[in-house]
């Protein structure tokens, strides 16, 4: 028989083992506490001998619950000392499959899944949080372009589309394994991979809806993670970015570009955007641009706030920009919009070699050649952004249309000189007075001749007061006022003035066509002179002569406004 003192020395025994072991102690059934009776005390008390009479005694143990050994109550008279009730609560068990790594031996034996589910094994990796370092996490970036047009919904507009192949690269003790494998290489995978670790989340500060990873039957995501811990992140991506364009100079424009990369969860604090040291951008060498040329690029790195001063996402963030210059091609305008132009402008000159009178074909050909213009014009534009100030193209516009609207002004002007039945009077045959008499009318040109011939005179008075002055006074002032017949006709000197007898004139007498002006001598020379010198042309004579004239005017006028035009394009 197993006598009280062994049994309650092997119980402390057990339990104490059990607490520092980490081992549960014995449970038999569903007990789940040993509650013993008529023990002493175990801690800071010596252990004394039980009677002699019951240290034979037996302990009855059973495996039914709630069940406690004992001694009779006679007993418990004699040895009244009661004995403590131990309770243990048992610890979670040790998984030996989440032991730290270094304790599991080399494991180059294992397949890459299984490597990677212990090394990424969420009692080992979360990750949800990035990697801990003393200061912010130097995050690498490396892009490659391949492909730059303009959004097809708006063509030459403030929208681009991109193909770029884009790589991060960052280190993560975690994932360091070359101490336990040392015989493996780089772990490299796809998207399930990209799923068991984390990757520093970036967005693009100027994109648009359509942008997105690219991938046939799958994302294009590449990752490769090194022995010593470092992380290589790839993917390639369809990129659509808002541009601000200016269009002033439009179609011999150039645009600067640019992408942003931005953190979008971590500040600068936690994560720090660097480009590579090498080759940050890379171009392929059969960059297709559509409409562009690519002339330079260049990488900046910048800090910016975010768009809230408190919550989660407050703080300045890390960015990255790859800015471009691009070169719009104007060979296209040059076929499609300049030279169709310039030859309908030069059309609507046709009309200076047709007869004045042949209204209907020269009306016909200035108007189409307008309308065809301005839907040759509406093609160009109907793409562009409603911008508020002036482009280069429509300067060329407004220019051409000019030309176009003077040729058929050209036409109307010399149709109704065409039709005019009065001969035109001018002083000379010069260009000058041609067309000031072809624009004066006939009673202005009269107004005119006859201003003309009243300064000439050496006193000037009313003629009216002939009729009132006596005889006397006619033979006193007869060399300073205007007479009818009172000199002869053959005397030279004196100058006659033909007036038609609808003259409205009330200065003049009108029973006479005939009036002579005393002057002096030297007077009535210069006088004869100048009326010598009118002449007159047949409006068909002035039709023709417009005509011929235009002929050279326009050409010359259109060359002068190209000169200025293209050397505000290219020189300025």
């Amino acid at each position: 028989m197993v006598s009280v003192p062994v049994v309650r020395t092997v119980v402390f025994t057990v339990v104490i083992f059990g607490v520092f072991c980490n081992i549960s102690p014995p449970v038999y059934g569903q007990l789940t506490t040993v509650s013993i009776t008529a023990l002493p005390p175990i801690v800071n008390q010596p252990v004394s001998p039980a009677p002699k009479k019951y240290q034979n005694a037996t302990i009855p143990v059973t495996s039914e619950p709630n069940y406690s050994p004992s001694i009779s109550s006679t007993e418990n008279e004699i040895y009244s000392t009661t004995w403590t009730t131990i309770h243990t609560t048992p610890k979670r068990p040790v998984d030996v499959s989440c032991l730290p790594l270094h304790l599991m031996g080399e494991m180059d034996h294992l397949t890459q899944e299984e490597f990677t589910s212990k090394l990424t094994d969420s009692c080992r990796y979360d990750r949800l949080i990035k990697p801990t370092t003393p200061s912010p996490l130097e995050v690498d970036m490396q892009i490659d372009l391949t492909h730059i047009e303009s959004s097809e919904a708006q063509v030459c507009c403030s929208q681009m589309k991109s193909y770029i192949l884009v790589q991060l690269g960052y280190k993560d003790s975690r994932l360091k394994y070359d101490t336990f494998s040392p015989k493996r290489g780089n772990i490299q995978g796809e998207e399930p991979l990209r799923n068991k670790i984390w990757i520093p989340h970036l967005t693009v500060r100027n994109e648009r809806l359509e942008s997105a990873v690219m991938g046939l039957d799958g994302k294009d995501i590449f990752v490769q993670i090194k022995p010593d811990g470092e992380v290589k992140y790839s993917y390639r991506m369809t990129l659509t970015f808002y541009c601000w364009m200016n269009l002033k100079k439009f179609p011999f424009d150039y645009q600067i570009c640019g992408i942003t990369w931005i953190s979008w969860s971590y500040d600068t604090t936690n994560l720090r955007l660097n480009w590579a040291k090498l080759n940050p951008v890379q171009i392929a060498r059969n960059l297709h641009l559509t409409e562009f040329v690519l002339d330079s690029s260049w990488t900046e790195s910048s800090t910016l706030p975010a768009s809230f001063s408190t919550g989660g996402l407050a703080g300045n963030y890390s960015a990255l920009t790859f800015k471009f210059k691009l070169r719009r091609e104007i060979g296209y305008y040059i076929m499609d919009y300049f030279l169709p132009s310039m030859f309908l402008v030069a059309t609507s000159w046709v009309t200076f070699w047709l007869q004045a009178d042949a209204s209907a074909p020269r009306a016909v050909l200035g108007t189409s050649t307008m309308l065809s213009f301005i839907t040759l014009n509406g093609g160009l534009t109907k793409n562009l952004p409603k911008v508020s100030y002036i482009k280069a193209s429509e300067v060329w516009f407004l220019g051409c249309s000019t030309f176009i609207f003077c040729s058929m002004a050209e036409f109307a002007f010399v149709n109704v000189i065409w039709r005019r039945r009065k001969q035109v009077e001018m002083k000379k045959p010069s260009s000058k007075h041609i067309l000031i008499g072809a624009v004066t009318p006939s009673l202005a040109r009269k107004h005119v001749r006859r201003a003309g011939s009243f300064n000439s005179l050496h006193k000037s008075r009313s003629c009216t007061s002939l009729e009132e002055k006596s005889e006397n006074e006619k033979q006193d002032y007869q060399n300073n006022y205007l007479t009818v017949h009172s000199f002869p006709t053959s005397i030279q000197s004196v100058p006659t003035i033909r007036i038609a007898n609808g003259s409205s004139d009330e200065l003049i007498d009108l029973e006479d066509s005939v009036t002579t002006i005393p002057v002096p001598e030297k007077l009535g020379r210069t006088n004869g002179h100048a009326h010598q010198g009118w002449t007159t042309m047949t409006p068909h004579e002035v039709a023709n002569w417009i005509d011929k004239k235009s002929r050279i005017a326009f050409p010359v006028g259109f060359i002068i406004f190209n000169l200025f035009y293209w050397t505000f394009v290219y020189a300025l």
